[in-house]
């Protein structure tokens, strides 16, 4: 096993990447994805520079796209609901050509806020990019949630 797989399997034991499988595994009703491996699940979140080049500049998300963007940021949901005890209601608003905004509110307060631009480009160069970012977005909103517990208990 090389270097580079080793530190894609660590990452996939990251407590944000455990979050996002559990979410695709809730997906699948009808068992089609048994025999997937964790990382098999979240491999098209991977898009190296290769992959990147390959797309257009501009382009309009495809449902996959937004599917795979919406599961990330229920992740995130969960993850911060999970260790502050406060719901978390994710909120996606975009345009057809993949702009737009999510944001994550909890009580009044919004725990997280995210400009979205180019989402049909919606993606990370590794296991270990999607997992730092998934788990920068969680460590955010839960610091905001301490920092304001009467707004986001409200």
């Amino acid at each position: 096993m090389t270097a580079k797989m080793e530190q894609q399997g660590s990452a996939v034991n990251a407590p944000f990447l455990i979050e996002l499988v559990k979410i695709w595994r809730a997906q699948d009703a009808n068992g089609a994805w048994d025999g997937k491996s964790d990382l098999d699940l979240l491999e098209p979140y991977i898009l190296d520079e290769k992959k990147r080049r390959a797309m257009p500049i501009i382009g309009d998300p495809d449902p996959d796209t937004l599917w795979r963007l919406e599961l990330f940021f229920h992740a995130i949901a969960l993850s911060i609901e999970r260790e502050t005890g406060v719901m978390i209601q994710p909120i996606l608003k975009l345009h057809h050509e993949g702009f737009g905004r999510v944001v994550l509110i909890a009580g009044r307060l919004i725990a997280v806020n995210k400009q979205l631009r180019d989402v049909h480009r919606f993606g990370f160069d590794n296991f270990v990019n999607l997992a730092q970012e998934g788990d920068k977005y969680v460590s955010d909103g839960i610091d905001l949630i301490r920092k304001f517990p009467d707004v986001a208990n409200y």
